[in-house]
């Protein structure tokens, strides 16, 4: 019972000896059969370059035990087998690989295309910054310049009102005095008046009286 213990343990080591990666020769379809002859049932045709799992090889026989990747286990000649892929499995690889980069080449043309893009209009939308920086300056500009005339004319116009208040004072000054000489001059009028009224009065006293006197003057030089 130990010896046969220790079979099986050789038995399995050896399997997990020949644990390996293998692939189908050349260009061509081959038989994957249930046993290790030609009169064994076809499990699955087997194109070349199929990965396979080496599982055993028979030297007496000719055949290897392979399992496929789908997990199938059967036997194939060995003389189908190598350890390397077949050269048209690396050209399928390579134009596999250079597909891939052909089309990573035209996402990089793209996206450089479209950074080339980006780049102009950012440099137009920096131009046009640039112009709009230069309008506003020129607006900030004209709108200082207009801020100071807007100080000066306010300043014009303060001292213009205080001029007008000041003409407006002397023209209220002139107006009292102009008053003040019309009422003296009616003042005056009106003691001329007074006085003329006077004197009218008195010489037409004065004159009778003086005819008077001609005429008692004259009845005297008579007697």
């Amino acid at each position: 019972m130990k010896y046969f213990f220790y079979l099986m343990l050789s038995v399995l080591s050896c399997n997990s000896a020949f644990a390996k990666t293998v692939y189908v020769t050349d260009s061509m379809k081959f038989t994957l059969r249930s046993g290790e002859s030609n009169s064994h049932k076809i499990i699955q045709m087997l194109p070349s370059g199929t990965k396979l799992t080496l599982l055993e090889q028979n030297k007496a026989t000719g055949y290897s035990k392979v399992k496929t990747s789908a997990g199938v286990v059967g036997y194939l000649h060995t003389r189908f087998i190598q350890d390397q892929p077949i050269s048209r499995w690396y050209l399928n690889k390579a134009n596999q690989q250079l597909k891939l980069l052909q089309a990573e080449n035209q996402q990089m043309k793209a996206t450089l295309a479209e950074l080339q893009q980006n780049n102009n209009s950012t440099a137009s939308n920096n131009s046009e910054l640039i112009k709009e920086r230069d309008q506003l300056s020129t607006d900030l500009n004209d709108l200082r310049q207009t801020a100071s005339n807007a100080i000066q004319l306010k300043r014009q116009r303060n001292e213009l009102q205080e001029r007008v208040v000041n003409v407006e004072r002397e023209l209220q000054q002139l107006k009292r005095e102009k008053q003040a000489l019309e009422d003296s001059t009616s003042q005056d009028w009106f003691l001329y008046g007074g006085i003329l009224s006077f004197l009218g009065i008195f010489f037409g006293l004065l004159i009778p009286k003086i005819s008077w006197q001609r005429k008692s003057h004259g009845n005297w030089d008579t007697f």
